[in-house]
């Protein structure tokens, strides 16, 4: 089509309706829609415009439609990512209270690397507990803590809306399980309702910090020894984009947000991408042992996507050295979050949460410490049988967070970074926060929580187990090719107890433990 054509298709329209009073009207349209046209055809911008004045525009408007378009009438109820409709679904059925069962049979293809499963028992336990809870504190821990076997995972103010936040936390309240701050800080939203807080410190030490952004102990303490805050969780990286700092633009840091991290109103808000608390495995284990006095005895621990594995071992080895303990540790896979990233890191940056959780597993226990330190699991967790799976490898809980935006209302619109999320959740927009009901969405946090502990209670009575501590590798299997299956612990190797301590040479990771120290995150060979 030549380019003037559709211009002068609608002057010759605009100019007949001019000699036809009863179309008069339609003028109201084509005289903005020629405008357009007009101003497409002389713009220097963008080529299609010029060359297709007023059309092109189309190519725009389906291209922001296209999540939509393709989530709603063109996916499969498998093919959707990050999430596919069928873990959508069944997030919003546990949220709601409705049915969450599914009819004649899997759509999974159980002959293909895509279906795992756990092996059941002839002999289920008809006398398993409804609820379990790990202990989370070592030796040196004033103030243990008993936390859910599914909780909230960081999430700040300010990436949240104030009502999202207000509403994951009175679900926590309402069902006994803890809510992550994110490393955003503890803001007036995580209080409101009382529910359990984990404090996660990220690298901008929001709340906590003096005017050049570094830590402030003084400020730490008087946050911390709050008693709705249950533990303190040092941010190393995160899955969404292991090893990045951030910005938050200063248009977006409102009074609120800037009184809630510490930081001036109106300029923007930097996370660096490294600590300035601590350089070393032996300064981070000292800082932790420091924090966890400053805050009364409460549990400390630490935040990361594993990336390179002979730091993991560093850490180890400071822990050994020093006889500080960390509390707890959280392993994020890969799998992302709610936090938007460069497509480089979130694409190519950071290992799996299976593998992240199997070599975390196995530092612990290859150096004697998994009894003291307890292991978390957080990476696209939405299910029963997506916890007994983590369990299997060693979790001793697991945290999810995009699961829990599913239960505020989110519809998976991909606009968390936009500040234009449709459902009010991931936006500071007062007009867009508006949709979400408080006191209702409280209540689809908590029933989504307590659905899915009874699809893992579910599973642990169908293996014949006591609790969900006893799965092991050896009850999780998958396909390793198209003519064979295992079961995980031949697939991957765990450590026996001490392990690494006593014949390192003798692991998979030996070339790692030779080049881990405890005075430098640096692999020296």
């Amino acid at each position: 089509m030549p380019r003037i054509t559709l211009p002068a298709l609608l002057v010759v329209a605009a100019i007949g309706c001019l000699f036809w009073p009863p179309a008069r009207w339609a003028l109201v349209v084509l005289v903005p829609l020629l405008a357009i046209a007009v101003w497409d055809y002389f713009q220097l911008r963008h080529s299609l415009r010029r060359n297709y004045p007023l059309l092109a525009r189309v190519r725009w408007g389906i291209e922001e439609l296209r999540p939509y378009l393709r989530s709603y009438l063109f996916e499969s109820d498998l093919e959707g990512r990050p999430f596919n409709h069928d873990e959508r679904s069944l997030i919003y059925a546990r949220a709601k209270g409705e049915l969450d069962a599914h009819p004649f049979g899997t759509e999974l293809d159980v002959y293909s690397d895509e279906y795992e499963w756990l092996g059941h028992s002839m002999a289920p336990n008809a006398t398993v507990p409804e609820a379990w809870r790990p202990t989370v504190g070592s030796s040196q821990c004033g103030k243990p803590y008993a936390p859910a076997l599914l909780n909230i995972s960081a999430m700040s103010f300010g990436s949240l809306s104030a009502n999202a936040i207000l509403a994951l936390n009175k679900g926590a309240a309402m069902g006994g399980f803890y809510h992550d701050t994110g490393e955003g800080g503890l803001s007036p939203y995580h209080r409101h309702h009382g529910g359990d807080l984990v404090w996660e410190l990220g690298s901008g030490y929001f709340g906590c910090r003096n005017q050049n952004g570094s830590f402030c102990s003084d400020r730490f303490t008087d946050e911390a020894q709050n008693d709705q805050v249950k533990m303190i969780e040092i941010k190393l990286s995160q899955g969404a984009k292991p090893g990045h700092g951030g910005v938050l633009p200063g248009a977006k840091v409102s009074k609120e947000i800037a009184a809630t991290r510490g930081i001036p109103a109106g300029e923007d808000c930097i996370s660096p991408a490294a600590h300035s608390a601590f350089s070393t495995p032996l300064e981070l284990v000292e800082w932790a042992a420091r924090l966890r006095d400053l805050s009364g005895g409460k549990p400390v621990g630490i935040k990361f996507c594993v990336g390179q594995p002979h730091e993991i071992f560093a850490v180890m080895k400071a822990m050994c050295e020093t006889g500080i303990r960390l509390d707890y540790m959280v392993v994020d896979g890969a799998e992302g979050g709610t936090g938007a990233a460069p497509v480089e890191l979130s694409n190519r940056m950071g290992m799996p949460l299976r593998e992240g959780m199997i070599l975390a597993r196995n530092a612990l226990v290859g150096c004697g410490l998994k009894p003291e330190i307890k292991l978390a699991a957080a990476g696209k967790i939405h299910s029963g049988a997506q916890m007994a799976m983590n369990f299997g490898l060693g979790a001793d809980w697991c945290n999810a967070a995009r699961a829990f935006m599913f239960a505020l209302g989110c519809v998976q619109s991909m606009r968390c970074h936009t500040g234009t999320c449709p459902t009010g959740i991931a936006t500071q927009n007062p007009a867009r926060q508006r949709g979400i009901s408080v006191e209702d969405k409280a209540q689809r946090v908590a029933r989504f929580q307590r659905q899915t502990m009874e699809g893992l209670r579910q599973i642990v009575t169908s293996m014949g187990l006591e609790n969900p501590w006893q799965i092991g590798p050896h009850h999780i299997s998958e396909h390793r090719n198209a003519v064979r299956s295992d079961t995980i612990d031949r697939v991957y190797r765990f450590l026996q107890e001490g392990e690494l301590l006593d014949a390192a040479d003798g692991t998979q990771y030996a070339r790692f433990w030779q080049v881990a120290r405890a005075d430098t995150f640096r692999a020296i060979a």
